[in-house]
C-alpha cells in the first residue's frame, strides 16, 4: 500500500495508525504548493481534489478522507482494537468522534489557518473552536484516551489536528492563533500521545521532531 501525505497535515493521523498496526506502507510526500509527488508526478492524477491523505491499496484502489482511511486500516488488524467491531454501539461512538473531529475541529481550523483570507470571520471561528476544545478537555477528564482506557484511531486524528494550535506544552506546526494552555486534561492526553512509539516514529518520518 501507499500513503500520500503532507508533513504535519491531517495525513499524520493515518500515518500514526499505520505505525500502530505495524503495516508495510510506502510513504509518498506531496508538495503542498506545487501539488507534485516527491517522484515528480502530478498529485492531481492521484486525487483530483488535490488534498491528502490518499491510501492506495495493493490492487490500485484508492481511498480518500482520513476518517474512512483510519477505519479501513484498523479493520485490517481488528485484534489490536484500534476500532471497535462493526455493528457495535462502541463503533458508532468512534464514528461519532471521527465525524465531530472532521466537521467541528478540522474544518473549524480552516479560517484560522487562512486568517488573512478569512478576514473578520476569524472573530467568529476562533471562540467557536475554543469552545469545542474546552468540551474535548472535559471529555478527557478521568480518561487516558477519547474513548476511555484504550487508544483508538480517533486519538490519532485529534493529535494531528491539535498540533496546528499553540500551547507551551506542544510544538506547533502551523501556529494557528488558538491557545490550549489552560486545558489540563488535553495537555495530559497530548503527553501520553507523544510517548507512543507510533507517534514518535511518524513525527520522525515526516521530519517533524
Amino acid at each position: 500500500m501507499k500513503l500520500y501525505y503532507m508533513p504535519a497535515s491531517c495525513s499524520l493521523s493515518p500515518h500514526i495508525v499505520i505505525n500502530e498496526l505495524g503495516l508495510d506502507v510506502t510513504l509518498l510526500k506531496v508538495d503542498h504548493g506545487r501539488h507534485t509527488i516527491e517522484d515528480g508526478g502530478d498529485y492531481y492524477d492521484i486525487n483530483p481534489l488535490g488534498y491528502v491523505p490518499v491510501l492506495e491499496l495493493d490492487n490500485g484502489t484508492r481511498l480518500r478522507e482520513g476518517p474512512v482511511i483510519v477505519q479501513y486500516l484498523a479493520d485490517l488488524r481488528p485484534e489490536l482494537g484500534l476500532a471497535p467491531p462493526n455493528g457495535t454501539m462502541e463503533r458508532y461512538r468512534l464514528q461519532e468522534w471521527l465525524n465531530f473531529l472532521a466537521t467541528e475541529i478540522h474544518k473549524g481550523f480552516i479560517p484560522l489557518l487562512y486568517a488573512r483570507l478569512a478576514g473578520k470571520y476569524v472573530e467568529t471561528a476562533t471562540p467557536k473552536l475554543e469552545k469545542r476544545y474546552a468540551w474535548i478537555d472535559e471529555q478527557l477528564a478521568g480518561r487516558d484516551f477519547l474513548m476511555g482506557d484504550t487508544f483508538t484511531v480517533a486519538d490519532a486524528y485529534l493529535f494531528a489536528l491539535t498540533g496546528w494550535g499553540q500551547a507551551d506544552w506542544l510544538k506547533s506546526y502551523y501556529k494557528a492563533d488558538i491557545h490550549f494552555d489552560r486545558l489540563d486534561n488535553l495537555r495530559a492526553w497530548y503527553g501520553r500521545m507523544r510517548e507512543r512509539d507510533s507517534v514518535r516514529k511518524a513525527l520522525r518520518e515526516e521530519g517533524l521532531e
